[in-house]
Formats: C-alpha cells, sequence, structure tokens
C-alpha cells in the first residue's frame, strides 16, 4: 500500500461521503501538506460528542502531516446557522460569540495538536469585506439557486418566513475558504450546500477548488435525533466524569457501536475484533465501559476513568441489579414526567401516593442511587433503571 493509499484509507474510515474522491486522491498524490478546514459557529459555550466528530476527523488529517484550520465563526454566528430550521434563527451578541469561542479554543485542545493547529476567526476577512464588498459577493448567488437549498425549499413551501440575512450565511462559508485557500473542508451531511458554496466561489475566483468530506451526523442518547443541546440528549466533553460514564453506559448496544466508530481512537481492527467477541457472546456491557473509560480519559484523564468505572460498580454491582426486568418505554411530554407517575405505570407501586411514600422512605433508587425529592423529574431522553426496595426493579427508556 502507497503512502497515499493508507492516509486515503484512513481519511475514509467513518466518512459519510467524499464529493469527487479522485479529486482528493491527486491532491494527496502531490505529497504536500494540505489546508484541512472545518468551522464552528459558539452558538454555545460547551461542545459535546456530536462536534467532535469532526475535530477527530482533523485529528487525522494532522497525523497525516496536513495544515488543520480550526475556524471560529465569530461572524457567521452572529448571522445564525438556519441549516435544519424551520425558523429564523436569533443571532448572538458579538459579545456572546467571543465568550462562547473562548471555551471552544480551550476544548478543542483536548483532541487536536495545539503547536500544529491555526485557530482562525472568519470576522477577520469578512469585516474588511465591508458592505460593498458583501454586495458583490451576494451577486455570486441567485435567490432561486439559494431555494435549492432543502430547509430554504420547505419553509418556503410552507409559507414560513426567511429573513434576508439567512441567504447570507452560506455565502459567508463559502467565502471563508476562498479567503482560507482551503484544499478540503469538513462538515456534516447536513452541510452539503454550504460546502458545495465554498467550491462554487473558489472556482470564480480562480481558485482550486476545496475537495468536500462529510461526516454523518451523531445520534444522541436517544438513538434518533442527532445529539444537541436543545433535544437535552448530548454527552458534554465537559460533563464529570461520573455524569459522562452514566450517559455512555445508557445508550442501547447498537448505539454503541455507531459510538465506537465515530468516537473511539482505536484502530479499526482493534473495534472489528471487539465487535467480534460480543458477537460470539461476550457482555455488550464490558465494551460499553472500555468506550466510557476511553472518552474520560481523553476529556478528563486516566484517573478520573478508573474512579468513574468504580463509582459505577459500586452503585450496580454492589447493589446486585438482574439482568432480567420488565422493560417500559415512554414519550416525554414537553413538561416531562414525575417519577410518581413513573413508578405507578411501571407497575411497581400500586398508586401515586404509595410512591411517594416509598421515596420518602428512602426505598426508590435511580440506576443504583435513591431519590429523595418526591417531585423529581424525568425531561430529557435516557435509559435507566428504576428499583424500590431490593426486589423490585424496572429498565425504562424515555424517549
Amino acid at each position: 500500500m502507497t503512502d497515499w493509499q493508507g492516509a486515503m484509507a484512513e481519511i475514509q474510515r467513518g466518512a459519510e461521503e467524499i464529493l469527487l474522491p479522485d479529486e482528493l486522491i491527486a491532491k494527496l498524490k502531490e505529497g504536500k501538506p494540505l489546508k484541512i478546514k472545518a468551522g464552528f459557529d459558539p452558538t454555545a459555550p460547551d461542545l459535546h460528542l456530536g462536534h467532535t466528530v469532526l475535530i477527530n476527523k482533523l485529528r487525522t488529517f494532522q497525523q497525516l502531516g496536513h495544515e488543520v484550520i480550526f475556524l471560529i465563526g465569530d461572524f457567521t454566528g452572529m448571522i445564525g446557522d438556519p441549516t435544519g430550521k424551520n425558523v429564523t434563527r436569533k443571532p448572538l451578541t458579538k459579545e456572546d460569540v467571543l465568550a462562547n469561542a473562548e471555551t471552544y479554543k480551550e476544548q478543542v485542545f483536548k483532541i487536536l495538536d495545539p503547536a500544529k493547529t491555526s485557530i482562525r476567526f472568519n470576522s477577520q476577512w469578512m469585516e474588511a469585506l465591508g458592505a460593498a464588498g458583501m454586495i458583490k459577493l451576494a451577486a455570486n448567488q441567485t435567490v432561486a439557486r439559494m431555494l435549492e437549498r432543502d430547509d430554504f425549499k420547505k419553509r418556503y413551501s410552507n409559507g414560513q418566513p426567511i429573513a434576508i440575512h439567512e441567504f447570507l450565511y452560506p455565502l459567508v462559508q463559502g467565502w471563508d475558504s476562498v479567503a482560507l485557500q482551503a484544499d478540503v473542508e469538513l462538515g456534516g451531511t447536513d452541510q452539503r450546500f454550504n460546502l458545495l458554496m465554498g467550491r462554487e466561489l473558489q472556482k470564480s475566483e480562480g481558485q482550486r477548488q476545496q475537495t468536500v468530506l462529510m461526516m454523518p451526523l451523531l445520534e444522541g442518547l436517544d438513538g434518533v435525533q442527532k445529539m444537541s443541546k436543545s433535544l437535552n440528549n448530548y454527552i458534554g466533553i465537559t460533563d464529570a466524569p461520573n455524569d459522562m460514564f452514566g450517559k455512555v453506559m445508557s445508550i442501547s448496544d447498537d448505539l454503541m457501536w455507531r459510538y465506537y466508530d465515530l468516537l473511539s481512537f482505536k484502530p479499526k481492527a482493534e473495534i472489528d475484533a471487539i465487535k467480534d467477541k460480543v458477537t460470539a457472546g461476550a457482555n455488550p456491557r464490558d465494551s460499553k465501559i472500555d468506550l466510557a473509560k476511553e472518552l474520560i480519559a481523553r476529556f478528563h484523564n486516566d484517573a478520573a476513568a478508573e474512579a468513574a468505572h468504580q463509582a459505577f460498580v459500586q452503585r450496580f454491582q454492589k447493589n446486585v441489579i438482574p439482568d432480567d426486568m420488565p422493560e417500559f418505554e415512554y414519550e416525554l411530554p414537553s413538561e416531562g414526567l414525575m417519577i410518581a407517575n413513573v413508578l405507578k405505570n411501571a407497575g411497581l407501586v400500586g398508586s401515586t401516593s404509595e410512591a411517594m411514600r416509598m421515596i420518602k422512605q428512602g426505598a426508590v433508587k435511580i440506576d443504583g442511587e435513591k431519590v429523595s425529592d418526591t417531585k423529581h423529574l424525568f425531561n430529557q431522553p435516557l435509559q435507566t433503571v428504576l428499583q424500590i426496595g431490593k426486589r423490585k426493579f424496572a429498565r425504562i427508556a424515555f424517549k
């Protein structure tokens, strides 16, 4: 296998699609460091594991010797990314954007090598572009072309408003590629329109067009919706080790493999061997523990990972929670579900008043930990074990 073939295999790992892969192969064969760009709008102060799918791929390029550009969209963040939204997203203030950007810079270096990472802010060239430059940029595209974008098309056909500034977002993202002279841009599958805009603008400016690599969107704890803070189905990279461990252990066995493929730094052959062991009868829980420890070690340290594992063992194994128990699924209403109602519906108590009495007596546990709040509310997608006394258990999935 030649150097470029080995590099291409690593680049393709976990990727959803590479547009014009032959174009990327030709660039790799040149043997020169490529400029690899990925942009992140600092719309929230903390990153979650869904964000790290792209950052992990940046790390791959970095390890292959290419120039990685972590682009913080402090300018685009003030526009608000319309991708996947059926309403106009409220723009952030410059103060909010800059405050969030500072936390991004700290968090990203838990994955990337700071000595080999270029952090850029797109306000640097967008503010210099000025009003006249923005008008010239907007002249590159028609309204009809913008309405080809899926989310714009749906909103237009449904009679939902589209603000003029939202049309500027793909153009600004595309202009970032011109300003940086990017050779490759990474993005999620929901970013196809914006990523292709970069190619179009580079062509119009006489530059070599960037290759587009799209990564899949990581599902959240519910295993259905993409990981999102607004959906409360996320694992934050700044979550406390015990919280991170518990969240990883709550995902389904099937989703675990998706997390392994997109989040683990283990070689593919090693992950395949783990899958083979589980297929042959090994307990998937052990593989999930290994994944949880790998992620905690990355974002905290090895000692924190081991401590979180031992805390989990103390809570679960010493409480002898059985493998076999009744299982229930509940759709979460917007207001959430009260614990007393869940205990009653799962058949663990005869009434909500009995549930409250058992909570007050300290007989109710969630994932091995006593509950003292009779008004405890379940309001996020997760899988959990409810217990009353030593013999009554139920596994609950909230969706």
